[in-house]
């Protein structure tokens, strides 16, 4: 009996032990966590509350949330904001997703020269992606006016940009090239670890390539579809540095976002709770369509 006393006692210790060793090594990360995300959330609600300015720091309850669905820019935003979402996550999701089917049936060789080609955009400078589309877009120098006058599609120049028929599907194209990188890379190495052996069991039992891929790769792949969809959305809901650097929101608020209407309201109008009170607004949002695409996951399996 003493014996198994004295076992137990060193066992707890031990479990002690190993307990406060993970938390020691957890410690750093949870610091930063709690400094750097959970804080910053804390405060932004509690600012949202208040009349914050430079120079003025008042309570004003739910006022800023008041505002906000009265205010037309806002609500532009908003519109913008989803349409960027519900065109461009679909898209980029499916086109990855075909792209990454053709891709991991070649050589090795090949597989790895165009995950890097498709990967290439997104560890490009946003600067630098974005200086080469406004020049493409450029109403008298850029490509596609030049190709499009040439072959007779069009009769003259067409500001892209500056045209609220055109801008915010220029600002979709643009993220969509700059979004599909990663997805292709996850998708690629998710088919790569299918396992071979049900689809070739099924193609003797007399599958058709799209049957195995519905009821043998897509169960398989889900997690990283699942993935992909939740990281997709967020960027697009986050869109801001295409926005600041090629149009500001214009014209006429055609291309202007929640982050692109946080940072202007904020920073430039010096309405640092209304900010707040939208980036709250936003969070909940992305939180909504996150748990949507959850449930969405879990009822397909």
């Amino acid at each position: 009996m003493t014996s198994n006393t004295a076992a137990t006692k060193r066992s707890r210790v031990l479990v002690r032990r190993e307990t406060f060793s993970a938390y020691m090594f957890l410690l750093p990360t949870l610091v930063v966590f709690i400094g750097f995300v959970l804080l910053p959330m804390g405060l932004c609600l509690f600012n949202s509350f208040f009349n914050y300015t430079s120079t003025t720091f008042e309570f004003i309850g739910l006022q800023n949330y008041q505002k906000m669905f009265s205010d037309p820019v806002f609500l532009r935003a908003l519109r913008n904001t989803l349409l960027i979402v519900v065109v461009s996550v679909p898209v980029v999701t499916a086109f990855s997703l075909w792209v990454a089917s053709a891709i991991y049936k070649m050589s090795a060789g090949w597989t790895s020269f165009m995950r890097c080609v498709f990967y290439l955009p997104v560890v490009t400078g946003t600067v630098a992606v974005t200086v080469v589309w406004k020049w493409m877009f450029n109403q008298y120098t850029g490509i596609f006016n030049y190709v499009l006058k040439n072959t007779g599609m069009i009769q003259q120049n067409i500001s892209w940009l500056g045209n609220e028929k055109y801008a915010i599907w220029c600002i979709i194209l643009i993220l969509f090239t700059t979004s599909i990188g990663q997805p292709i890379v996850l998708y690629v190495s998710a088919l790569g670890n299918v396992d071979n052996s049900l689809v070739e069991a099924a193609e003797v039992d007399g599958a058709t390539n799209m049957q195995c891929f519905w009821k043998i790769k897509w169960p398989q792949i889900m997690p990283t579809t699942l993935y992909i969809l939740v990281i997709t959305t967020i960027n697009s809901f986050q869109c801001f540095a295409l926005i600041q650097l090629l149009t500001s929101g214009g014209p006429n608020n055609s291309t202007q976002t929640i982050m692109y209407y946080i940072y202007y309201q904020a920073f430039k109008l010096d309405q640092f709770g209304y900010g707040n009170a939208m980036g709250i607004i936003l969070a909940l949002i992305i939180a909504v369509f996150s748990a949507i695409q959850f449930k969405a996951a879990k009822s397909g399996n």
